[in-house]
């Protein structure tokens, strides 16, 4: 149901989703390095974890991990501890896939890190519970409007996603030709782990 909130919900999240931070910069870094598919399908789980957070912040149980020091904190550390692990997977490396099966793995390993990042970042869950209530009309359906925007918001977020997918991707064939695919993978190992310092420092 359409209120007159919408509108300004629709900017507000714009502007939102528009502000550089952590999951921006993780995402663009893995377009580069690992290409448009990997960077699609991290996208992808984005995308199904904030509508997760959504329906979760519907049922109640998001405002109860904010209201929680101990549920807020185990969040942050247990993102800021998987970035670090994706850090060390990427100084690593582990080359490019050649086959069919080992491309449509790699898509489901990004799907699922851009899934359980989101789950495991309470910034995500905040917006649900603090921003996204306050453009609710308590005379219309809560509920369909909960829906709407909620919806709206994945759209806009997954929309602009996809632009630093497409940005950064373009990237990638330069960046991990012949002697600069160790380097680069190194630097962006390096970036990762800056990042999850960031995601800390940003969620305290």
């Amino acid at each position: 149901m359409l209120t007159a909130l919408y509108v300004p919900f629709l900017i507000t999240t714009l502007l939102i989703e528009l502000t550089p931070g952590p999951n921006m910069a993780w995402l663009a870094l893995t377009s580069a390095s690992k290409g448009r598919k990997s960077g699609f399908a991290a996208v992808a789980g984005i995308a199904l974890g904030l509508a997760i957070l959504g329906g979760v912040s519907a049922a109640g149980l998001s405002e109860l991990a904010t209201r929680s020091p101990v549920v807020f904190n185990l969040l942050r550390y247990a993102g800021v501890l998987y970035l670090l692990w994706l850090a060390w997977a990427t100084w690593v490396g582990d080359g490019e896939p050649s086959e069919a099966s080992e491309v449509h793995n790699r898509s489901i390993a990004w799907f699922r890190h851009g899934l359980l990042l989101n789950l495991l970042n309470p910034k995500a869950a905040v917006f649900f519970v603090t921003v996204l209530p306050a453009y609710i009309e308590p005379s219309a359906g809560v509920s369909a409007q909960t829906v709407l925007l909620s919806s709206s918001y994945v759209g806009i977020a997954t929309a602009i996603h996809l632009l630093i997918v497409l940005l950064a991707g373009s990237a990638h064939n330069w960046l991990l030709r012949g002697r600069r695919k160790q380097i680069t993978q190194r630097i962006f190992a390096f970036m990762i782990a800056a990042i999850a310092t960031w995601f800390l420092i940003s969620t305290a």
